[in-house]
């Protein structure tokens, strides 16, 4: 896959729909981004508006807005759209409900088009929708990713990071299972520049002040609350991230990101959407990688699959 023809379509225009836009923009990921919402002047007004910009990008990108049909020769759909979180919300499964309908409607009118690529899934809560667009679509399960906890396990090496004034690139540490209350640090495989998470904690305790893995893994699960409630949405970390995974298929790069996808067998889970560390390339989801865990690591992860499948139940699929 080249630059040359590449085409990304966005389905939702709202905070974090526009900010990915924008981002790929940015970043120079593709020749085309059409962006696609059902209020149509939100979706134009987003595009001109992008349009402008371009001129002092120094590159040639085409953005504009579109309908379902534009999907028919797009490398990646994406999807944002879902039902309005409400203010005082504290858990993204109480979404579920009010968006199946409408990602139902999504994935039809995609496929409808004659959509082949791969679908990046963004709503919440994203390990269920995740599910059922791949039920939905019929499209092999390499081709339909959810972000996951690509986010997560960024914030949780900026904390880390924070706590010894090192780059977060420096630190390697993945968070799987549920993008929820339920996902699981994977402290036995963490690593600070090469050496273990843990060891770097207990070796330097007073630098540390204190600070527990307990408390860093609430502390991770709460900051994107925290940034919601105080100003009614998160965008730019999510945007990141899903152009960090849209990146790797369209350069075929084959980066290990922890997203949604659908397990059989791996990690001893099957038939359910959780987010594990993934080689990404220009076929989707390339490779698992099946990371040896800790006993406890793995019942926690057994927890979050079996909290999963309960919600996936109700799909009634």
């Amino acid at each position: 896959m080249s630059f040359k023809d590449s085409k990304v379509v966005i389905v939702g225009c709202g905070n974090v729909g526009s900010t990915i836009a924008y981002t790929i923009l940015n970043q120079g990921l593709c020749e085309e981004i059409v962006l696609i919402d059902r209020n149509e002047d939100k979706a134009y007004a987003e595009a001109l508006d992008m349009t402008h910009a371009v001129y002092f990008m120094n590159r040639n990108i085409v953005i504009r807005s579109g309908t379902y049909e534009d999907c028919r020769n797009a490398d990646l759909v994406v999807v944002t759209a879902s039902a309005p979180m409400a203010k005082d919300a504290h858990d993204r499964l109480q979404m579920l409900a009010p968006s199946m309908n409408i990602m139902k409607s999504i994935t039809e009118s995609v496929m409808e088009a004659g959509f082949s690529g791969v679908f990046l899934i963004v709503s919440n809560p994203v390990d269920i929708m995740s599910y059922y667009v791949w039920k939905l679509s019929g499209l092999p399960r390499n081709q339909v990713i959810g972000s996951g906890t690509t986010l997560d396990s960024a914030r949780l090496c900026a904390e880390l990071s924070g706590l010894y004034d090192l780059d977060p690139k420096s630190v390697e540490a993945f968070i799987c299972g549920e993008h929820g209350d339920s996902e699981v640090i994977l402290w036995d495989s963490a690593t600070i520049g090469g050496k273990a998470v843990t060891a770097v904690m207990e070796d330097n305790a007073e630098r540390t002040k204190k600070v527990t893995k307990d408390a860093l893994h609430d502390r991770v699960i709460n900051l994107g609350w925290e940034v919601f409630n105080r100003k009614g949405n998160t965008c730019y970390g999510i945007a990141a991230a899903a152009c960090a995974i849209i990146k790797s298929v369209l350069f075929n790069e084959n980066r290990i990101y922890p997203v949604s996808v659908l397990l059989d067998g791996e990690y001893g889970q099957e038939n359910v959407f959780l987010s594990v560390p993934v080689i990404l390339d220009k076929t989707g989801a390339r490779e698992i990688v099946e990371i040896d865990l800790s006993d406890e690591e793995r019942r926690k992860l057994e927890k979050s699959g079996e909290i999963m499948k309960s919600f996936q139940d109700e799909l009634h699929l």
